[in-house]
């Protein structure tokens, strides 16, 4: 029972009060440390996924297929959660590297290049066996009466013309830089109509239907789809191939150490180049992967600087 007012004395009254005042300080404590147990194991969680994108230069659905297999490889062999995150253009994979949204990307050979300019130590890991040398495959519809030479076909001009996606490198840089040296002149100078498809098998699917006479592709996607039998040779054929150059590889943020502990950057490298799996090979398609570093993109960091692609 509480006393009524004014039957307290001094010494009862500052009993009382100390005692709630310690309460008061048990229940605050408490509720600060059930606060940090609840908060802790989601920091936790979030700073232990290792969340890896690659550039959408083909179907939706497959690349969902190869890079959900990766991420199960990746997470067995680092012994660490792995997610990957797809993205709807080659700039949102740039993006998303940059602002750490991912911290190791499949990029072609320009989107590399940018992605790595933005984030300082960021580095080139692995690529593959065929990257250091791949080659972009000029096409037309059979329609225009081109067929395949070991010059650049000048016939190309005046007919109309889709790349790929406009951060491609085999898609847009390369077939934009031999373009330009063969005619000097930029493609809308060249082209009676220029395209951007999106991805390499939009832009066969485009020249085999006629909706556009020339396009330029990917070679690996090219040799597959013809394989599958997606490609009418009667319709659409391979009139150039470019001399090879590098392209696509693995980079990593410079900062992964930082986040997932001393030396995971090399541990993923080791991870990719130890990559064995046949079918999970024939998903990209390579033959094996091998190192790669940033000194090998340089001819491609040129020749993007030499048609006003980057700064």
């Amino acid at each position: 029972m509480i006393p009524a007012d004014g039957d307290l004395s001094f010494a009862e009254g500052r009993d009382i009060t100390g005692r709630l005042l310690m309460k008061l300080k048990h229940l605050i404590t408490a509720g600060v440390a059930l606060s940090l147990l609840a908060i802790a194991p989601v920091r936790a969680g979030a700073a232990d996924t290792f969340v890896f994108t690659a550039i959408p230069d083909q179907d939706e659905s497959r690349l969902r297929e190869r890079f959900g297999k990766v991420a199960d490889y990746l997470a067995k062999s680092l012994g660490i959660e792995t997610k990957y995150v797809p993205v709807k253009s080659y700039a949102a994979a740039v993006t998303a590297f940059r602002n750490n949204q991912v911290q190791l990307a499949w990029f072609g050979g320009l989107s590399g290049v940018r992605a790595r300019q933005l984030v300082p130590g960021s580095k080139a890991i692995a690529q593959g066996k065929e990257d250091t040398a791949f080659v972009t495959y000029f096409i037309a519809h059979a329609s225009t009466g081109l067929s395949e030479s070991k010059d650049f076909p000048t016939g190309v001009k005046g007919k109309t013309f889709t790349f790929g996606s406009k951060g491609s490198t085999s898609g847009r840089l390369m077939p934009e830089f031999h373009i330009r040296r063969v005619f000097n002149a930029a493609p809308t100078d060249v082209f009676s109509r220029v395209g951007f498809s999106g991805d390499h098998s939009r832009t066969i699917a485009l020249v085999q239907s006629g909706a556009y006479q020339v396009g330029a592709t990917n070679f690996a996607v090219w040799e597959r789809e013809l394989k599958e039998g997606k490609i009418d040779p009667s319709k659409v054929a391979v009139i150039w191939r470019t001399p090879p150059y590098p392209d696509y590889q693995w980079t990593i943020r410079g900062d992964a150490d930082d986040k997932f502990g001393a030396g995971f950057s090399d541990k993923v490298a080791k991870v990719l180049l130890s990559m064995d799996d046949p079918d999970l090979l024939k998903s990209f398609p390579r033959s094996s992967f091998v190192p790669a570093t940033n000194a090998d993109y340089k001819p491609i960091e040129d020749t993007a600087k030499s048609i006003g692609l980057i700064d």
